[in-house]
């Protein structure tokens, strides 16, 4: 298995109380941190704009410029956000700026992308709020324009969403048929989303990655929708990796349990957020798969990957504060679970 890690950016209230001056160096001391120890295969980021549960004037830094700050600051672990929304972006102009990082990451950028949910940031930004099928169909369109731009230098198409005629990618990305999974298709591609109908079969038609629900039901339901629409369009199922991403709340003990739950409550209630949402988040914590001791947290892992689920993207509350948790599932379940084979080439992941 592999095991990505999740840099607090403060999407999720994860920065409050640390002063402006002060979050970048914490964002990269932890991803100096991952880079450091092989284990972690990856870093990742999310692309929002306004925090979460509820709209605040807390930090939220914006994924792609962390990107490329990660790219200059790290020289081993592959850089992912889970996931870049298609349409607050023009994908062309995306395509260019992934394969740039790419370049200055030396082959280490990891795409994901998906069609885009959180309408409060949406409207606030000014880009409206499409239906779902319209956002999904934006997805579909931009997609098709990064396989051209990263493979063949330029993009032309005429889109129900997108129109372009020519658009250059020059230089192209490093990354290229060692990718993963990868049909020579250029940076690799996640595609996020668990949408049956339509997300799915467009993972089918062109995933190196699938990041969806990641429950040991949900995970087995989504897989075999993906399957169906892999066999529907002749690709090989085998060729996508399955993902999923899983908030850790790990202890020893129940008490430990408990203080951690306690402390990220009241880091909510720190921000602002109303009595009511804290409780739900927590609540929502609590009944995650990835919560427990270390030997209950490798007992689901083990698991999930009997169902498929080899690469896991994982988030931890409280590491901008305190690194304990993650030390202790860096200590005690990360090594039950990695591939240590692997460890050899994954600087080659990805690049020519």
């Amino acid at each position: 298995m592999k095991f990505g890690l999740f840099v607090p950016q403060g999407w999720r209230m994860d920065l409050v109380g640390i002063d402006p001056n002060q979050q970048w160096g914490t964002m990269a001391g932890l991803a100096r941190r991952a880079d450091a120890n092989e284990d972690w295969t990856s870093i990742w980021v999310y692309d929002h704009f306004h925090t979460v549960p509820v709209p605040s004037e807390e930090a939220t830094h914006e994924a792609w410029s962390l990107m490329a700050a990660f790219a200059a600051v790290t020289g081993r672990v592959r850089l992912g956000q889970m996931c870049t929304c298609m349409s607050y972006r023009e994908p062309t102009y995306l395509a260019k700026v992934a394969a740039t990082i790419d370049i200055i990451s030396e082959g280490r950028v990891e795409m994901g992308i998906g069609a885009g949910w959180y309408e409060h940031e949406w409207r606030a930004y000014g880009y409206g709020f499409p239906s779902a099928g319209e956002r999904i169909k934006r997805l579909e369109e931009g997609v098709e324009i990064f396989r051209q731009m990263w493979t063949t230098g330029s993009a032309t198409l005429d889109g129900k969403h997108y129109s372009v005629d020519g658009a250059l990618c020059h230089p192209q990305p490093l990354q290229g048929t060692s990718a993963p999974g990868s049909k020579d298709n250029g940076i690799p591609m996640w595609i996020a989303g668990g949408g049956e109908k339509k997300t799915l079969r467009i993972a089918a038609q062109y995933a190196d990655y699938t990041n969806f629900d990641g429950s040991p039901e949900g995970f087995a339901h989504k897989s075999e929708i993906l399957k169906g629409h892999c066999d529907d369009l002749g690709r090989d199922f085998g060729q996508i990796v399955r993902s999923a991403n899983y908030n850790v709340v790990i202890g020893r003990t129940e008490r430990e349990l408990e203080d951690r739950f306690g402390w990220i409550r009241e880091q909510f209630r720190k921000a602002g957020v109303p009595e009511a949402k804290a409780d739900e988040q927590v609540q929502g914590l609590r009944s995650g798969p990835a919560v427990g001791t270390p030997e209950q947290i490798v007992e689901t892992f083990r698991a999930l990957e009997k169902q498929g689920m080899t690469y896991a993207i994982t988030y931890f509350p409280e590491a901008a504060y305190d690194t304990t948790a993650l030390s202790l599932f860096e200590q005690e379940v990360m090594p039950e679970l990695v591939d240590r084979k692997e460890h050899g080439h994954l600087w080659h992941l990805g690049r020519r």
